[in-house]
């Protein structure tokens, strides 16, 4: 795995100091973990952090790592899903080799499991429906009521649930529960269900079943299939802890992982659900699960985010047990020092604004010299055409500047970058409206490479392309998806009323040196000045580069809502 930045040595978190203390006592020589998403969206940034942690344990430790689709409810999951998924962990760094699975690879297994708990009394098929069960399961506070359907004899069950198998009831009727304590304070142990019908077709089983199992019964059962040893997920599932013994426990399987919670994380500015994510795409809030103003690991990958900023981030927050918050500008700080290091420096201009050199001749174009990366002598340079006419960024310009601004104005003097220093003499506008066109400027060609032989200093360096040879490109700039820090703060406001307005703004007319003409989809560079960007994955052709902004210079968001 290809690490472009390094993390100073951090102490182990606890669930590694776990790892490290089984290895020790020999209770696992080696380490199983899985990573075991639902096939009914796009992976986002919180499931990199579990990747990152039960891939790294099994790195870390020589153990294997297991990617395990939870394909159980065939309502709601499709192969797309499965296919970017696997592209995901994939392009994070990360391999399971041999190691794919799917729970519907168990449903015979679970099935057999689930008619011995029936042969052992604990667990019966019970016809209440869905609001009776609700009524019947109690609150915190008070305990719930037995089902009418509780006693049924062993024979009976056996003989629904064989019926339940064949189709032979309507999807609501009739369930299979477990029979554990309808008086637990732990509402999970309350005859939770583990069976319910559904007559739909399955995207790898096909009509083969119509009934499916439940999520917490289905988990425990095939990490025990593959001999997981740390079953790692997060804290909402430490109530669920009792219950995923108690099935292991009751069919004495031959293995018992251990699960361990650990805080999710939580980004502001975002949302995590993936129910909330599929809303915004199918609402048409966002372009797709890969927009990439959505924080999925596919709408990153198209916004220029690299996998090892993804892990180095993943790195950088750890692994605790308490919930906590972590700023957005955390997670934009880790692609920024990586891009530092490996992001070629470009000239990018993205409200072009002419700059006519007076004294420079019409005909002649040369060639200026330019690093590729200013602390990396090793990525080599390239030659920038150099003409009398430029473009600067109209920001770059004002016709009465104040004392401080340090670009170029009336009178003034300032750097090309790269090339001459250049004064400006006068402007050209529109006579309707008043609008600047042009700024005209004389050069002195004793500055090339923007240093005075005489010694004279200038404060202001700007950025430049050759008008003639500019390369004319679409720049879209992304900001923060939600206007507040926290879209599910208040629960009786729809979490969209906070979207932000100017989260994507598109420049159609940008133009860039004629090198950035050869870059591949998913190349990144650094603007001078402007920040990092990168080719847009699915809307550039060759020779027409569609750039996204990744990331900023420097946190100019933290600055705006101070």
């Amino acid at each position: 795995m290809d690490n472009s930045t390094e993390k100073d040595e951090k102490p182990l978190d606890f669930i590694r100091q776990i790892v490290v203390a089984d290895q020790e006592s020999g209770k696992h020589a080696t380490p199983v973990t899985r990573f075991p998403p639902e096939p009914n969206g796009f992976l986002h940034i919180g499931h990199a952090k579990s990747i990152c942690l039960n891939f790294g344990i099994a790195d870390e430790f020589n153990g294997t790592c297991h990617l395990r689709f939870d394909d159980t409810n065939p309502t709601k999951e499709e192969d797309e899903y499965v296919r970017a998924i696997k592209e995901d962990v994939q392009w994070l760094g990360f391999d399971w080799g041999e190691n794919l699975f799917f729970s519907s690879d168990y449903f015979d297994k679970l099935y057999d499991f689930a008619v011995e708990l029936i042969k052992r009394e604990k667990a019966y098929v019970c016809g209440l429906n869905a609001e009776e069960m609700r009524q019947h399961r109690g609150t915190l506070k008070e305990p719930g009521k037995e089902s009418p359907y509780r006693n049924r004899s062993i024979e009976e069950n056996l003989e629904l649930f064989t019926a339940m198998k064949e189709g032979k009831f309507d999807e609501g009727t009739h369930v299979l529960r477990a029979k554990i304590d309808m008086a637990s304070p732990n509402l999970n142990m309350r005859d939770p269900v583990i069976y319910r019908i559904m007559k739909a077709t399955h995207h790898r089983t096909g009509d083969k079943w119509c009934i499916y199992p439940m999520y917490d019964y289905t988990h425990c059962l095939s990490d025990e299939q593959e001999v997981i040893t740390h079953s790692l997920c997060t804290l909402e599932f430490e109530d669920h802890r009792p219950l995923y013994d108690w099935f292991l426990d009751v069919l004495e399987t031959p293995s018992h992982p251990r699960q361990i919670e650990f805080a999710r994380l939580n980004l502001n500015y975002t949302v995590m659900s993936k129910r909330k994510l599929m809303q915004l795409v199918q609402e048409n809030h966002v372009q797709g699960w890969d927009d990439p103003r959505m924080l999925t690991v596919s709408g990153l990958r198209r916004r220029g985010y690299t996998p090892a900023s993804i892990r180095n981030f993943c790195a950088e927050i750890g692994i605790g047990k308490r919930e906590s918050w972590i700023d957005m500008g955390v997670l934009e700080n880790a692609v920024r020092n990586d891009l530092n290091i490996i992001a070629p420096r470009v000239l990018g201009v993205l409200d072009p604004l002419k700059v006519v050199i007076t004294n420079y001749p019409e005909d002649k174009t040369e060639d200026i010299k330019a690093k590729n990366h200013p602390q990396n002598p090793d990525m080599g340079s390239r030659s920038l055409p150099f003409s009398r006419e430029l473009y600067i960024e109209r920001t770059d310009f004002m016709e009465d500047p104040p004392k401080k601004f340090f670009r170029l104005g009336i009178g003034r003097e300032v750097r090309l970058r790269y090339a001459y220093f250049i004064t400006c003499e006068s402007v050209v506008k529109d006579e309707q409206t008043g609008e600047i066109l042009e700024v005209h400027c004389t050069y002195d060609p004793a500055t090339y490479g923007g240093n005075a032989p005489d010694g004279r200093k200038v404060k202001g360096t700007i950025h430049w392309v050759s008008a003639k040879h500019a390369l004319k490109c679409e720049i879209r700039l992304y900001d923060r998806l939600f206007a507040v820090e926290n879209p599910d703060a208040d629960k009786d406001v729809d979490f969209k009323e906070h979207l932000n307005p100017n989260s994507l703004q598109s420049l159609p007319n940008c133009m860039v040196e004629p090198s950035l003409a050869d870059l591949a989809p998913g190349d990144c560079v650094q603007f001078e000045r402007q920040g990092y960007f990168c080719v847009d994955l699915k809307d550039s052709s060759p020779g027409q580069p569609v750039f996204n902004r990744t990331v900023g210079l420097r946190d100019s968001w933290a600055k705006r809502n101070k």
